[in-house]
């Protein structure tokens, strides 16, 4: 996988880059809100068609084409997979009401669906914000599943597209049922059948990540922590996924998980089905579903403690390295290509034993790029053999080492 050139246009700070990626190492060094971040959510982007960093598009369009008669953002990028070149092509574009922007994806020079562009280009991306994986929200835990999985795995990234619509529509009936309960009866059985049979593959497919994270990530903490400790990554499920549903139950994540070596979409779908029908009182009741994938989490386990509530930070931070690490081997198992591996100033989050650990995968993966505000966080040998880049109010240009202080180490 190789990330041969990166186009914005209006993207966040840049208002126009043109930008060839050599194979290997490239460091792009810059003060904060320069636009190093900006650069690898925009390679983010056209991998996944998400920003890792917001849900509104409208963010994401440079403010000075705000003010423009028909103001978009473009992104770009030439990618070299295997014996395949491929062109990715993204632009934001306004919506009817003017208040949102609408998606035009092209695939060499093709007109197709944003998620026919998912994992063409792979990525796996460090941020600072992930350090906290462990003892952060559960949407955050949610997310990271879901971007890998949508990467690998394009029939995951519709079912839960399907799945969060139909789960917008069926929390709009429950708010409304009080008030026409038999009438929205039969729409509210529609609504179950759609979330079971999408919900059900998000389920199963995210229990097979979570069962593959964790072997990987055992692994990789072993290493990190001397082989004091073993850590596993279970599954927290609203409900149990392989059980039929039984007495009442508020929705809230399992605290111990359930594991199953699989899963089968059509056995859960049924489970899900009757804990959605057994459910409906208590759905009816709050004007929300309360059991299903979007209530999930994942928690991340040293024998039986969880580390979102029982571990050190340290123990937290070395816990989410590893799993970030886990997911790097997995995609390259599962994508049979290495994805382009991105770091957001992570070096400065970390102490020195986890960054060397980062900085040995810089050694073994065809390309990545790593931001940073410190030219020291990384040795001499790393420097001369990396393209040095500085970013400075949107724009990159060749570093000058010397003018950033940088001493060898």
């Amino acid at each position: 996988m190789h990330l041969r050139h990166l186009s914005l246009v209006n993207y966040r700070n840049y208002v126009r880059l043109e930008l060839s990626l050599p194979a290997g190492l490239t460091l792009v060094q810059g003060q904060n809100a320069q636009g190093k971040s900006n650069l690898l959510e925009a390679i983010a982007f056209l991998a996944t068609t998400r920003s890792p960093r917001t849900a509104a598009d409208t963010e994401l369009i440079n403010w000075l084409a705000r003010e423009d008669p028909y103001p978009y953002t473009r992104l770009a990028a030439e990618v070299q997979r295997g014996d395949r070149l491929e062109q990715l092509d993204i632009t934001l574009l306004p919506g009817s009401n003017g208040d949102t922007f609408r998606k035009q994806a092209r695939v060499n020079s093709i007109n197709r669906r944003a998620l026919d562009m998912v994992g063409i280009l792979l990525v796996v991306l460090f941020r600072p914000e992930d350090v906290d994986l462990v003892a952060g929200p559960p949407g955050q835990r949610r997310r990271y599943l879901d971007l890998s999985l949508c990467q690998l795995d394009p029939a995951y990234c519709r079912a839960l597209s399907e799945y969060n619509k139909a789960l917008s529509q069926r929390n709009a009936l429950l708010r409304g049922l009080r008030e026409r309960e038999r009438q929205a009866a039969q729409q509210l059985r529609f609504w179950d059948e759609k979330l079971s049979e999408t919900g059900a593959l998000v389920i199963a497919r995210r229990q097979w990540l979570v069962n593959a994270l964790s072997a990987e990530a055992s692994l990789r903490h072993l290493d990190l922590s001397g082989g004091a400790e073993r850590l596993h990554i279970r599954y927290l499920p609203s409900f149990d996924p392989g059980q039929p549903p039984s007495g009442r139950s508020n929705g809230a994540a399992s605290e111990t998980g359930v594991s199953y070596a699989t899963l089968a979409p059509e056995g859960v779908r049924a489970i899900f089905a009757a804990q959605l029908h057994s459910g409906r009182s208590r759905d009816i009741a709050a004007g929300l579903t309360l059991h299903g994938p979007h209530r999930d989490d994942i928690g991340f386990f040293l024998g039986d403690r969880n580390l979102r509530n029982f571990g050190s930070r340290g123990q937290q931070r070395t816990a989410a390295l590893a799993s970030k690490m886990a997911e790097l081997d997995i995609m390259t198992t599962a994508g049979g290509v290495t994805p382009l591996l991105l770091l957001d100033d992570v070096m400065s989050e970390l102490d020195a034993n986890r960054r060397a650990m980062l900085l040995d995968a810089l050694h073994i993966v065809p390309q990545a790029i790593v931001t940073t505000t410190d030219w020291r966080h990384f040795d001499h040998d790393l420097l001369a053999a990396a393209l040095k880049l500085h970013v400075q109010d949107g724009q990159l240009h060749p570093a000058a080492l010397q003018s950033e202080g940088m001493t060898k180490r």
